[in-house]
């Protein structure tokens, strides 16, 4: 009989490498040689440390693993993206985090980050799904059907879809807004598993099978 193969889907990591290596050893302990998926849920640069580090690590495992690695955009990779579009724009990057990112890069503006990178930034999808649930960044507006087609609410939406408890058909899993305390959010529709990495807080994977649509389990690492 074929293992039951894992989901593993990861929270905002905004520039905490060290924190992403770590999680991802504790990822490859815990599934033990059984099939698995990563999903990442966006934001990986902006406000902490060592945001080309981890595009670097992220990349590495997207090209030697493309059909069980997805990374999802989150709305600070589409803020830098703005950035380099829209006159003005770099400036409400800046003060998000967006000068980390440049001094991780060590460059001084947007336009001069790596073409590659910024090739691969621009290719990430806003939406990946499984039999039992939607990953995206942000989240769905509950008035929308299901799965929402505005990207910007893939990317940024808070209210009304934290507050109001919508069925979309399947588990919404996904990040953007920071928890308190290190836990995710778990609820009826939908899992947020942003529990603010680079404020301090843990880095979080929730492990998710075929079974249930919620979580199995979460695994965690702290800075430090």
């Amino acid at each position: 009989m074929c293992a039951e193969p894992l989901t593993y889907a990861v929270g905002d990591i905004h520039g905490c490498a060290d924190q992403l290596d770590r999680l991802l050893e504790g990822i490859e302990t815990h599934a033990a040689g059984r099939p698995r998926r990563l999903v990442f849920l966006g934001d990986y640069i902006d406000r902490g440390p060592a945001s080309a580090r981890v595009i670097e690590t992220l990349r590495k495992l997207h090209w030697r693993e493309p059909d069980s690695v997805v990374c999802l955009m989150g709305n600070h990779e589409a803020m830098l993206l703005e950035s380099l579009r829209t006159p003005g724009a770099d400036a409400h990057w800046m003060v998000n985090g967006g000068l980390a990112t440049l001094d991780s890069f060590g460059v001084e503006e947007p336009a001069a980050l790596p073409s590659d990178v910024l090739d691969w930034i621009e290719a990430l999808p806003t939406l990946h799904a499984d039999a039992r649930r939607w990953y995206v960044h942000a989240g769905f507006h509950p008035a929308s059907p299901a799965p929402d087609p505005d990207v910007r609410n893939r990317l940024w939406i808070r209210e009304p879809f934290l507050t109001e408890d919508r069925d979309f058909g399947r588990h919404v899993v996904h990040g953007h807004t920071p928890q308190g305390g290190g836990r995710p959010e778990v609820r009826a529709y939908r899992t947020n598993l942003d529990t603010g990495a680079v404020y301090g807080g843990p880095l979080t994977a929730g492990v998710f099978t075929d079974r249930a649509a919620a979580a199995e389990t979460f695994l965690q690492v702290r800075f430090g």
